[in-house]
C-alpha cells in the first residue's frame, strides 16, 4: 500500500523538486542534446547506421565531458560512457562486414553495371558470383574458348573486357562486346537434362576477361531460387534478341533490306549461296539481265476477221516465260565480311527454312 501511495504522490500530487535552479546548464549540455537530435533523424542502410552510430557517439561524448565538468555525477559519466561504447562498438561491426563483404573490383563493377539498374539485391548478386566461385578467366589474343562440333555446351560465360568474334564454318557472324553472353543461343538451345557442343566457334580478337558459371551448379542455383531464375531467363532472351538484331542491322547496313530475325538457320542466309558456279554461271546472268532489259522489237502481223460468235483462235506458240534475271553478289574485299553477300533469291536457294511450327521445341528451333 505504502508503495503505491508513493507513486500516487509522483504522479498526482506534482513534482517534488523543493525548488528550480535559476541558471541553465552550459554549452555543453545543449550541444550534446543538439547532435543526438541529429543523430536519430538517420535513415537506414549501411550508410545510414553509420551516420546514426557516429552521431550518436559524439553526443553521448559530449554528456560525458558535461557530467565531468558541470553536472559533477558519477552515474551521469558512466551512463554516458557506457552508450558511448556502445556505439563505437556497433561503427567497429560496421566496417567489419563491409571489409568482409567487399566484392573483387571486377565483380563490383559488373554489379553496378549489370545488375543494380535491375535493383537486384546485394546479397541475391552475391549468391550468383558464390556459384561462380568469383573467378574471373582470361583469354590471349587469338585463343578460342569454344571450337565448333567440339567443344561441350558445359557452361554459361559472361564477358567482361574485350571482343570475342564469332564464326561458322569460317564465316563471320557477329561480335561479343563486354557485358554479353558468350554463349546464350547454346545455352537456351538445351534442356538441362541434354548434352550437346557449339555450332559456333568462338576467337578472343583482344585479350578478354570473364567469368564463368558451371552448367550443373547454375541450373542447382536456378532451381532453389525463383527470383534469380526470371533474372537470368530475362537477361538471356534480351542477350540472344541483341545478337538476332545486330545480324539483322548488317544486312540492312550493306543492303537496304531488313529481314525477320524469327527465320531459322539465319546463318545459312548470311553464307555465300552454293549456287555460284563460277565466272560461267556470272556470265550466263550478265546474258539473261541483258535479254531481259533490251526492248522487245516490233513484230508486223495481219489482222484477220473471225466471224461473230466464233471462239477465239488458241495460241499454238505461246512466249516463254522470260527467265529471271538475278545480279552476281558484290565480292567484298575485307576477310571474313563475305558473310552478308546476299540477295533476296537466297531465301529460296537455302533448304530447310521451315517456320517455327515445324519444330517440336524451342531447343530444336535454335539449334
Amino acid at each position: 500500500m505504502s508503495s503505491s501511495s508513493t507513486v500516487g504522490q509522483l504522479l498526482w500530487h506534482g513534482p517534488v523538486c523543493t525548488g528550480w535552479k535559476q541558471g541553465v546548464e552550459g554549452a555543453v549540455y545543449h550541444l550534446a542534446n543538439s547532435i543526438l537530435l541529429l543523430g536519430f533523424m538517420g535513415g537506414s542502410g549501411v550508410y545510414g547506421c553509420f551516420y546514426l552510430f557516429g552521431f550518436l557517439g559524439t553526443g553521448y561524448l559530449c554528456c560525458i565531458l558535461w557530467g565531468w565538468f558541470d553536472a559533477c555525477g558519477l552515474d551521469i559519466v558512466l551512463w554516458s560512457v557506457l552508450l558511448a561504447v556502445a556505439c563505437v562498438l556497433q561503427l567497429a561491426h560496421l566496417v567489419y562486414r563491409l571489409r568482409v563483404d567487399t566484392l573483387p573490383e571486377e565483380f563490383d563493377l559488373l554489379y553496378k553495371t549489370l545488375w543494380l539498374p535491375l535493383q537486384v539485391p546485394l546479397h541475391t548478386y552475391k549468391e550468383v558470383v558464390h556459384c561462380c566461385q568469383a573467378q574471373v578467366l582470361t583469354l590471349a589474343t587469338e585463343q578460342t574458348y569454344a571450337v565448333e562440333g567440339e567443344t561441350p555446351i558445359d557452361r554459361l560465360s559472361l564477358l567482361l573486357s574485350g571482343r570475342v568474334r564469332v564464326c561458322q564454318d569460317g564465316q563471320f557472324l557477329h561480335y561479343i562486346f563486354p557485358y554479353q553472353f558468350m554463349d546464350s543461343p547454346e545455352w537456351e538451345s538445351l534442356h538441362p537434362s541434354e548434352e550437346g557442343v557449339f555450332q559456333v566457334t568462338l576467337t578472343a580478337e583482344t585479350e578478354c576477361s570473364y567469368i564463368s558459371w558451371p552448367r550443373k551448379s547454375l541450373h542447382h542455383l536456378l532451381t532453389k531460387e525463383r527470383y534469380i531464375c526470371r533474372l537470368f531467363s530475362v537477361m538471356l532472351g534480351y542477350d540472344i534478341s541483341e545478337k538476332l538484331y545486330t545480324l539483322n542491322e548488317k544486312l540492312f547496313a550493306k543492303f537496304g533490306l531488313r529481314f525477320d530475325v524469327r527465320l531459322p538457320s539465319l546463318y545459312h542466309v548470311l553464307g555465300p549461296s552454293a549456287s555460284d558456279g563460277g565466272p560461267e554461271s556470272e556470265k550466263g546472268d550478265e546474258e539473261v539481265c541483258e535479254a531481259g532489259m533490251r526492248p522487245a522489237q516490233a513484230v508486223p502481223t495481219s489482222v484477220q476477221q473471225t466471224p461473230p460468235g466464233a471462239p477465239p483462235p488458241v495460241a499454238t506458240n505461246r512466249p516463254a516465260p522470260m527467265a529471271r534475271a538475278r545480279m552476281s553478289r558484290p565480292d567484298s574485299g575485307t576477310p571474313g565480311e563475305d558473310s552478308t553477300s546476299l540477295v533476296l533469291e537466297d531465301f529460296e536457294e537455302v533448304s530447310g527454312s521451315e517456320s517455327f511450327m515445324d519444330y517440336r521445341s524451342d531447343g530444336e528451333y535454335m539449334r
